[in-house]
C-alpha cells in the first residue's frame, strides 16, 4: 500500500486520495452486503499457499539490511531484483556486532518457552533485551569508534522521526477530525464539474477497494489456517469498508489487513477480535507516551521480530510435497510464489487464480465423456427385454457439460449418422450444464432436424433440466421426447420412426 500512495499523492494529489480512500470504504462495504466476500472461499489451496510463502520471502528479504548492518549506496529499492543487487553490493558492510546481536536474539525467540509466550511474547522480550544491550554498547567508552560495535535504532536510522519526536509535535494532541474537502464552497452549478471530478477517482478507488479485499480476506484466510478457525468474509469487507471511510476524516491513509501483523498477533497468542482491539489501543499508548522511547529500538531487534514472523508462517513444507503434486498444482504454487516475490501480491494472485481456474477447467472437461452405448451393454445395464432397434443411436453423456468440455458434444455430430434416424443423448450422469454445451445440443437439434433425423433427451435432471427448461430447449426437443426411462425413450424412437415412415 505505501507504493501505491506515493503514487497516488504524486499523480493526484494528497486530497484526492482522501476522496479515493473514501470512495473505496464504500465499495468495500456495497461488496460486503453483496456477500461478494463469499467467493474468497473459492482460491484454491496452491495459490494460498503460494502467495503466504512469497510473503514470508519477502518479509525475510526486507530485514537482510538491519540484521546484517549493511550500508546501501541508496535508498532500499522495493522491487526484487534491485533488492538483491543492493544487498550483494553492500556485502562489505557488514557489521559484524549487529550480526553476533541479532544471532543471539534470534536463538532467544526461537527458544522462547511456549508456556511464557502465553503471558509475555518473546518477540516483546527480543525487542526489550535487544534495546537495552544497545544502549550498554553504545554508550561504552570503549566502544566509541570501533566498527562493528555501533548499532542502527529507529533515531539514528530515521532523523526526521527523532525530529518530529523530540520536539513533542506528535504528542500535543489526537488527530482532529476534518472533512478531506471544503464543503462549504459547494454549489449545484458546479455539479458536472464536480462529478466529471469525481469520475476521475474512481479507478483509483476500485484499486483501494480491490486490494484492500484481496489482502485483508487473504490475511483472514491465512489466520483462519493458523487458528483452525474460519472467517466471516462479508462482514471482513464491511467493516474494512467502514474503516476506510472514517480513516481520512483524520487524516489517515486507506488501511487493510496485513498478513504479516495478523501472523505475528497470532503466533504471539492472539485467539480472537479482541487482540485487534488490543492492538490498536497499544500503538495509541505508543504513540501518546512512549513514543520517544522508541528511538532506541535497534533495527536489529525488530529485524529478529520480523525474520521469526516470516519463517513461521510460510508453509514450506509445500516444497517437499512438490514432487508429488500434480503438475499444474505445482505450476500454479510456483507461479504465484515466484510472481509474489518478484512484483506484488495483486499481481501474483490474479495470476494464480487465472491459472487455477484454466486447470480447473481442464480437468472438468477431463471427466467429461461421451460412449455410444451398444445394445449388448444395455441389455446387460437395464435389461434383457430392452433392444436397440436398427436406425437408433443411443449416447451416454458423464460428467459436467461446461465450457471447457462442450466440444466432446461436438464428436457426436462427427460420427458417422447416414443410417441414423433417432440420437437419443442418455444425460442421467450429467451433472452440470452451461451456455455453451446448451448451444451445442441446439446446434445438434437442428441440425438432425435439417437431415429429417429426431433428439430425444433421456433423464436429465436437476440443475441441467431446471437450465434447459428455462432457455427453452425442452420445447424445442418437444417434451414428449424428454423421457426419463432408457427404455421408455428407446419405445419412443420406435415409434418416431413408424410416424416417419407413414
Amino acid at each position: 500500500f505505501v507504493g501505491l500512495m506515493y503514487l497516488m499523492v504524486t499523480n493526484q494529489g494528497l486530497t484526492h486520495v482522501f476522496i479515493c480512500t473514501m470512495i473505496a470504504g464504500v465499495i468495500l462495504f456495497v461488496m460486503g452486503l453483496a456477500r461478494i466476500g463469499s467467493f474468497i472461499r473459492f482460491v484454491p489451496q496452491p495459490v494460498t499457499a503460494g502467495f503466504t510463502c512469497g510473503i514470508a520471502i519477502t518479509i525475510l528479504l526486507t530485514q537482510v539490511r538491519p540484521f546484517f548492518g549493511l550500508t546501501l549506496a541508496g535508498k532500499e529499492p522495493p522491487e526484487f531484483f534491485p533488492k538483491i543487487a543492493a544487498l550483494a553490493q553492500a556485502v562489505p558492510t557488514v557489521q559484524w556486532g549487529a550480526v553476533v546481536l541479532g544471532g543471539l536474539l534470534l536463538a532467544m525467540q526461537l527458544r522462547w518457552p511456549v508456556k511464557w509466550g502465553r503471558y509475555v511474547p518473546g518477540s516483546i522480550v527480543t525487542v526489550i533485551v535487544g534495546t537495552f544491550a544497545v544502549e550498554l554498547f553504545n554508550n561504552l567508552p570503549w566502544t566509541q569508534g570501533v566498527a562493528g560495535l555501533r548499532f542502527e535504532t529507529i533515531g539514528s536510522a530515521f532523523p526526521k522521526v527523532r525530529e518530529v519526536l523530540e520536539e513533542g509535535t506528535m504528542l500535543d494532541r489526537l488527530p482532529a477530525f476534518a472533512l478531506p474537502f471544503d464543503i462549504s464552497s459547494f454549489s449545484f452549478d458546479k455539479l458536472g464539474v464536480y462529478l466529471a471530478k469525481l469520475s476521475g477517482l474512481i479507478p483509483s478507488a476500485f484499486t483501494i477497494a480491490i486490494l484492500c479485499a484481496i489482502e485483508s480476506l487473504l490475511s483472514a484466510v491465512v489466520a483462519d489456517g493458523i487458528i483452525d478457525d474460519r472467517h466471516d468474509s462479508n462482514q471482513e469487507l464491511m467493516g474494512q469498508g467502514v474503516a476506510n471511510v472514517m480513516s481520512p476524516l483524520f487524516g489517515g491513509i486507506a488501511v487493510t489487513g496485513v498478513i504479516a501483523r495478523t501472523a505475528t498477533n497470532i503466533r504471539s497468542g492472539a485467539t480472537s477480535p479482541v487482540a485487534g482491539v488490543v492492538h490498536s489501543v497499544f500503538l495509541l499508548l505508543v504513540l501518546l507516551v512512549l513514543a520517544p522511547l522508541a528511538l532506541h529500538i535497534p533495527l536489529v531487534a525488530l529485524a529478529v521480530v520480523l525474520i521469526v514472523v516470516g519463517w513461521r508462517m510460510g508453509d514450506w513444507e509445500e516444497f517437499r510435497r512438490l514432487p508429488k503434486r500434480a503438475f499444474g498444482d505445482a505450476a500454479v504454487f510456483l507461479t504465484t510464489f515466484g510472481l509474489t516475490v518478484c512484483f506484488d501480491l495483486t499481481v501474483a494472485v490474479e495470476v494464480g487464480m487465472i491459472l487455477a481456474a484454466g486447470l480447473f477447467v481442464k480437468r472438468v472437461a477431463d471427466t467429461t465423456r461421451v460412449h455410444t452405448m451398444s445394445g449388448d451393454y444395455i441389455r446387460r445395464e437395464h435389461g434383457a427385454q430392452l433392444e436397440v432397434p436398427q436406425g437408433v443411436i443411443v449416447y451416454r453423456l458423464f460428467g459436467a457439460l461446461l465450457f471447457g468440455a462442450a466440444d466432446r458434444l461436438d464428436t457426436v455430430l462427427r460420427r458417422e449418422l447416414r443410417d441414423t434416424k433417432v440420437v437419443i443423448l442418455h444425460m442421467e450422469e450429467v451433472s452440470a450444464l452451461d451456455a455453451t454445451a446448451l448451444d451445442r445440443l441446439e446446434n445438434m437439434r437442428e441440425k438432425l432436424l435439417r437431415n429429417g433425423r429426431h433428439l430425444i433427451l433421456c433423464g436429465p435432471h436437476t440443475q441441467p433440466y431446471a437450465m434447459m427448461e428455462k432457455e427453452g430447449f425442452l420445447d424445442l426437443v418437444g417434451q414428449e421426447n424428454v423421457i426419463g426411462e432408457l427404455g421408455d425413450a428407446i419405445e419412443q424412437a420406435k415409434r418416431l420412426m413408424q410416424s416417419a415412415k407413414k
